[in-house]
């Protein structure tokens, strides 16, 4: 287990980026419900009001986790916009699949970090240098990470996870209704859910480039 490690050897002395990154093991182990302060500071071999040393307080702590979160994140650096915030989106979910706790925390913070602020600068900065107006910069980012975002968290609500799961879940809805009764739905699983090596994660690049292609239809007008 995680505490037993953290109380095994020499104690480090504490940082506030270890702390946070501790934070960021247990969130990623158990979930962010079970994370507190006391949780944490018993994961890390000491008292809890020695974390107030390194962080003021629980949303703080927050602020610092969900930082590290975005700095994991590959800015934007490709010479094409549609490919830079192609890149951006394939990276933000990849980070996210490590840190499936952050989903519905990324763009809740009142107090951005650094790291926060530099990748939606990055973003910005892509598109405004691409030539959007920045009505339009603001309508494309309020679209992609809706959609990235929303994308994320359906997925992980999802009562599957491999397409050996889906198989078997697809299947057993099939035989808890008649197929002629709802002829699409049998339709949809019989020639796409239920064929073999289908994954729902794949369903997120095509939706992507819908979205990146006619983000490039409303710049060319």
């Amino acid at each position: 287990m995680a505490s037993e490690a953290a109380s095994a050897g020499p104690r480090a002395p504490w940082t506030r980026d270890r702390v946070l990154r501790a934070a960021i093991d247990l969130a990623d182990e158990s979930g962010i419900e079970s994370l507190s302060m006391r949780r944490l500071s018993h994961h890390l071999g000491g008292g809890a009001m020695s974390l107030y040393n390194h962080v003021a307080n629980k949303e703080d702590l927050l602020d610092g986790m969900i930082d590290i979160v975005f700095g994991e994140i590959e800015l934007p650096s490709a010479r094409s916009w549609k490919r830079a915030m192609r890149l951006r989106a394939l990276s933000i979910r990849t980070v996210l699949a490590r840190h499936r706790w952050a989903i519905g925390l990324m763009e809740t913070r009142t107090t951005p970090g650094p790291a926060n602020l530099r990748h939606h600068n990055a973003v910005l900065g892509t598109l405004r240098q691409a030539g959007f107006p920045v009505p339009l910069a603001a309508h494309a980012y309020s679209a992609m990470d809706s959609y990235i975002y929303g994308f994320a968290m359906q997925e992980r609500s999802l009562p599957f996870n491999t397409p050996e799961e889906t198989a078997a879940l697809g299947a057993a809805i099939m035989a808890s209704f008649p197929v002629d009764a709802y002829p699409h739905l049998a339709e949809l699983m019989v020639e796409h859910a239920l064929q073999p090596g289908y994954d729902y994660g794949a369903e997120y690049e095509f939706g992507l480039d819908l979205i990146l292609d006619g983000l490039e239809q409303a710049l060319t007008r």
